[in-house]
């Protein structure tokens, strides 16, 4: 069976803190936005195709209270694929950086970036071949 869409869901204290990561540094527009009191409790976020959406932990406790506290244990991990690595550091310029630029031997540049969260998003570019 084809798959048509895979998006991340990653889990935080508060949601409120991360939207500028991806709205004004790099792009992405809030497409869905659930509140809950004066907090959010879940968004989504969207750029072309890409997407990515946060839930807060405590939204996670009233709707999955079975697996909430496995929902704590750690951060996550992304991998995302840009045509330009150069406007992604702009962009990240005096954010927590884990990995510095490097150049992989399967032809990607990389660098990695903590969102404000504490996840781990490696941005790559492959270069195209001659």
């Amino acid at each position: 069976m084809p798959v048509k869409k895979i998006t991340p869901v990653l889990f935080v204290e508060t949601i409120e803190a991360v939207i500028p990561f991806w709205t004004q540094h790099l792009g992405f527009i809030k497409t869905v936005e659930v509140p809950d009191g004066h907090r959010l409790a879940f968004v989504a976020l969207q750029q072309g195709t890409a997407e990515v959406m946060y839930q807060s932990y405590a939204s996670a406790q009233k709707d999955l209270p079975g697996i909430a506290a496995e929902v704590r244990k750690s951060p996550t991990f992304l991998y995302v694929e840009v045509d330009d690595l150069n406007a992604i550091k702009a962009a990240v310029n005096g954010m927590e950086i884990y990995m510095a630029e490097r150049t992989t031997f399967y032809g990607a540049r990389e660098i990695g970036v903590k969102d404000p969260a504490g996840h781990f998003i490696t941005f790559a570019q492959f270069e195209n071949p001659a």
